[in-house]
């Protein structure tokens, strides 16, 4: 199989798991706002940050696993490959567990320390006091979709996602209109979606079709000296969008008011659509990149890396068009254009904020392929940088010289400061590896 084609198998099937996973949140948003309401619809946003926490705890582990595993298969070390999986496996059930717990007695202060209000707080409750029972399921779940690919085969991940997104959509009606759950019901069919798509991946791990199974182990836990630092630059990108969201939501607050929030609860499933796309190129890169260069072949996994970078090129100005030509209608699948003023606020806002889809996709592929080659100090420092520290500054600078419409330019200025760090050390790598001798 070519290069080209070999990239295609596995970037697709990528960037289509992690669209679908996120019509997950998307279609809650969808019934909730058009059958309970707005403030519900808020609601919904302020319990993001919680499964984007979840979420990345599972990326932590996961991509460093599947870096490592398949580091291992391109050294034809099977019996290594399969304990580091193994364990893995292992060590995320139990930790899944212990989150699901911790979630359950602590729904109240999890819920005020996200910024659920005297307004929000029974929506809240409702939503994620049944979201959190399924903690467990997020974690496991999404791992063993990473090493699904990793074990060759993407389209399994692909349908696992998508039969889970279908139940959910289905499931959304049954309990919502059907059984008049409200937000409870969107809740339910999400979490009941993720046991199925478990399920789907679990079973395959089963039947031992790939070369990637369960095998007997000792634990040791120096093998995540490997795996954490690797997963760390994935687990901040996820972790940082909960983050973000919540730093927005507390600047809107200030800025703008409750509107305001709805608002941004529209961008936020978009923006995450748009996120989910740049991710699943740079998730499907991955395994690509760290086989061969498990192989010690530069020039494989160095294309691979430029077909990346290419796919993000195209992305984002589809991304862009689609929504500066396209605003209106995505605003209408949640609001009526007789909710006036919040529909115009928010076709601005909306508009605004996208012009950051030009940039952003180029921060995640070039962290995740410093992942693949284990260069985790340079996807550590860009995952920082645009997820914590520079969308900070920018948010501070922007709302406090230009009040509520400069909260929207934020991301713009965060991404685009960030974009010349990463082609500094993109830069930097490759006169490195001039000077060795190991250019392609």
């Amino acid at each position: 199989m070519n290069s080209k084609k070999q990239f295609l198998k596995f970037v697709i099937p990528s960037v289509l798991s992690m669209l679908i996973f996120n019509l997950y949140t998307m279609v809650d948003g969808i019934y909730v706002a058009q059958i309970v309401g707005e403030t519900a619809l808020s609601a919904v946003n302020i319990s993001i940050p919680y499964t984007n926490f979840i979420f990345a705890f599972a990326l932590l582990f996961a991509v460093g696993t599947s870096t490592v595993v398949a580091i291992y298969r391109g050294q034809g070390d099977l019996r290594e490959a399969n304990e580091t999986f193994t364990k893995n496996t292992v060590f995320l059930s139990v930790c899944g567990l212990l989150v699901t717990v911790f979630a359950v007695l602590n729904l109240e202060t999890l819920a005020r320390f996200l910024g659920a209000s005297e307004t929000t707080m029974p929506y809240v409750k409702d939503y994620l006091g049944i979201i959190v029972w399924f903690s467990y399921f997020y974690i496991v779940s999404y791992s063993l979709e990473v090493l699904v690919k990793t074990d060759g085969f993407p389209m399994i991940s692909t349908l696992g996602v998508f039969i889970g997104a279908m139940t959910n959509i289905i499931l959304d009606a049954v309990f919502m209109i059907l059984f008049d759950m409200g937000i409870a019901g969107a809740a339910l069919a999400t979490g009941l979606s993720q046991v199925l798509t478990f399920s789907v991946f679990f079973i395959h791990f089963l039947r031992h079709k790939g070369s990637i199974r369960w095998c007997r182990f000792q634990f040791d836990f120096r093998i995540y000296k490997r795996i954490i630092p690797i997963g760390l630059a994935d687990f901040i990108t996820e972790l940082s969008a909960g983050i973000i969201v919540f730093m927005f939501n507390h600047a809107i607050l200030t800025y703008i008011g409750d509107a305001g929030l709805v608002t941004y609860t529209i961008i936020t499933y978009v923006y995450n659509l748009v996120m989910m796309t740049f991710s699943g190129i740079s998730q499907g890169m991955q395994p690509l990149v760290s086989y061969h260069y498990g192989k010690q072949d530069v020039h494989a996994y160095h294309t691979f890396f430029k077909y990346a970078l290419f796919s993000t090129l195209i992305a984002s100005l589809f991304a862009l068009v689609i929504c500066l030509f396209g605003t209106k209608w995505i605003v209408m699948i949640f609001l009526s254009p007789d909710s006036q003023p919040l529909f115009s606020n928010t076709l601005y806002a909306f508009r605004c904020f996208s012009l950051c889809y030009l940039v952003i996709g180029y921060n995640i592929v070039i962290a995740g392929y410093f992942a693949a080659v284990e260069k985790s100090r340079n996807s550590f420092l860009i995952s920082v940088l645009r997820g914590f520290v520079l969308i900070a500054f920018a948010l501070f600078f922007t709302s406090y010289c230009f009040g509520g419409d400069g909260i929207w330019f934020s991301t713009l200025i965060c991404e685009g400061l960030c974009l010349i760090v990463s082609l500094f050390l993109i830069l930097r790598q490759k006169k490195q590896e001039r000077a060795t001798g190991k250019a392609a």
